[in-house]
């Protein structure tokens, strides 16, 4: 399972990046890295971003993002 498939309120463990180095570094100096727990808080309208909670810090990340992102349920 992906992030993007997460529904809002739902608590994931990331279990893998799948992302080009660029794109990997810029979301481990988020705290989104394998065996982070996030939390799904919101999703806009659109459908086209998601916001999460990773250790008190919220993020936005795009839909094409989330994708890349494997996690399980928690």
């Amino acid at each position: 399972m992906t992030l993007d498939n997460l529904n809002k309120g739902e608590t994931a463990l990331i279990l893998k990046v799948n992302a080009p180095q660029a794109l990997k570094a810029r979301l481990n100096s988020f705290g989104i890295a394998k065996d982070a727990t996030v939390y799904l808080q919101e999703v806009t309208l659109a459908k086209n971003t998601i916001e999460l909670c990773i250790n008190k810090t919220k993020v936005a990340l795009r839909i094409s993002e989330a994708s890349k992102i494997e996690v399980e349920k928690c």
